[in-house]
């Protein structure tokens, strides 16, 4: 399931209590159980992303590349970067801990983690052994005040116990660059700008003219460029985009059919009922009413 998520609708979207509600900060504890149905999905998030693969392991398509994530791994999603998950193993547990972007302007090392392109492009790492220990008992410290009752400093304790464990992250990104600093290549710059307007503009814009004029490109180079580097060419990539933002406000929102139709700039509600279903294969209405 494709879907954009926010710290407002995160517990609409995974049906959690919304008295569980915290100010910047979501945690998810996740099992896949032999009962479940699993579907490739993909997600957006418009905060940092901080995935912990406690047992099993997952393969993932992250900002345009793929990935297999073992137990031990940490995942860092820098705000709306594309994560699509293409298979988890029957045992798999993982820790999500979201974070909304006023969270991270309150410490500085955490704000570094929001642009920077070593995150972006190696975006797995693994923790020393001896530090893994550490990890996993902050971790369970986060989900102890994460849980318990409401009180005054329950936020500002929470805010502190994320920012040690990001610092932990952030060294082990100071020594990798250390060993190997990141150059970013044109075609790092290439999908980089292509992905930055196509989530500015796929809800309105669905030409690849449109994209191939924005960069500087003939629309026969982008689309052979995408296709090669990525797997998916421009009409794809701008169908997915769309499609979250469709699905999101399926199921997050009360809005009706037309009114999703025309929020996407389709200027024909039976248009954008077919497009759906071409992409996703069941009509917006029995997706919205889906279990």
């Amino acid at each position: 399931m494709a879907l954009l998520i926010t710290l407002d609708n995160v517990h609409k979207l995974y049906n959690i209590d919304p008295s569980e509600k915290m100010e910047g900060i979501v945690y998810l504890h996740q099992h896949k159980t032999s009962n479940d149905v699993y579907t490739a999905h993909s997600r957006l998030f418009d905060g940092l992303l901080l995935a912990f693969m406690i047992k099993g392991s997952m393969k993932a398509q992250i900002h345009f590349l793929e990935y297999e994530i073992n137990a031990g791994d940490i995942a860092v999603l820098q705000p709306q970067l594309l994560i699509e998950t293409k298979s988890l193993s029957k045992d798999a547990e993982i820790v999500t801990i979201g974070l909304s972007l006023d969270f991270l302007t309150r410490f500085p090392i955490l704000r570094e983690f929001v642009m920077n392109d070593e995150v972006r492009w190696q975006p797995v790492v693994r923790l020393q052994k001896e530090e893994i220990k550490l990890k996993e008992e902050l971790l369970a410290l986060i989900e102890g005040f994460y849980n318990k009752s409401q009180t005054r400093k329950k936020t500002e304790m929470l805010q502190y116990l994320v920012a040690v464990l990001m610092s932990m992250i952030s060294e082990k990104y100071c020594s990798l660059s250390e060993k190997n600093s990141l150059v970013k290549s044109r075609a790092h710059e290439i999908i980089d700008d292509f992905y930055v307007l196509i989530s500015k503009y796929a809800q309105q814009e669905r030409s690849v003219g449109f994209y191939a004029e924005k960069l500087h490109l003939t629309p026969q180079y982008l689309s052979t460029f995408l296709k090669q580097n990525t797997g998916k060419s421009v009409l794809q990539w701008i169908d997915q985009i769309m499609v979250i933002h469709a699905k999101t406000l399926l199921k997050s929102t009360s809005l009706s059919i037309k009114q999703i139709s025309s929020e996407l700039n389709f200027g024909d509600t039976s248009l954008f009922c077919r497009c759906f279903k071409r992409i996703v294969g069941v009509s917006p209405r029995n997706y919205r009413n889906a279990k």
